[in-house]
């Protein structure tokens, strides 16, 4: 019962606290009350968990909105916010965010290559800058179940599209494991419990 000696984490070829970086993209109220892919409260409560994943473990996090200061859209929704504190939030008016340079040089000043990314809509907002980024060298972990579509089919043709050009979908419960990996590591052990089984989670208000 003996852990090998720890990978370097940078050069780990899974997710580590080390070598990813998570993106938040568009998680605003008129987004969520789009969405028809599931379940708008299960999909709040997944993103506030991988949010609370990005803290425990320590990730860089690029926050990003579309449309704040045109007065055409509202913040960040409250629940995540809370999460995430007084992090900056790159507003664009593009809806590929990889083509707004704010953005595209915060994903860049992390100096990580595995991006961890939320986005909705999945057929535009995720794909689009998860497709982009993929061309330019970086691997692409989109959460499949903390993003959403305005259809059912809408959400898993644009997945579809995203494996297919090299993307690795992962679930909120694969994201939390695969960068805990290892009981040893005490520190994270309470918080994995807490975020993955539901206590304390933050809920609408």
């Amino acid at each position: 019962m003996t852990s090998e000696a720890i990978r370097d984490p940078i050069e780990d070829g899974l997710l580590t606290p080390q070598n990813a970086c998570l993106v938040i993209i568009d998680y605003q109220p008129i987004q969520i009350s789009s969405i028809g892919s599931m379940d708008h409260q299960q999909l709040t409560d997944n993103m506030v968990r991988v949010a609370r994943i990005g803290k425990t473990y320590g990730l860089p996090i690029v926050l990003s909105t579309v449309n704040v200061a045109s007065g055409k859209n509202k913040p960040t929704i409250e629940p995540l916010q809370h999460e995430l504190g007084n992090i900056p939030s790159y507003d664009r008016t593009t809806i590929n965010a990889w083509e707004d340079t704010e953005f595209k040089a915060a994903v860049k000043a992390t100096g990580r290559k595995k991006l961890i990314m939320t986005a909705l809509w999945t057929e535009a907002c995720l794909t689009f800058p998860s497709l982009d980024a993929l061309r330019e060298g970086y691997e692409v972990y989109p959460v499949a179940d903390a993003v959403g579509g305005t259809s059912v089919e809408a959400h898993q043709i644009a997945l579809r599209r995203i494996e297919q050009a090299g993307g690795q979908l992962i679930s909120v419960a694969q994201l939390i494991c695969e960068l805990q990996r290892d009981w040893i590591r005490k520190e994270t052990e309470k918080p994995f419990v807490d975020i993955l089984f539901g206590s304390g989670m933050v809920k609408h208000t």
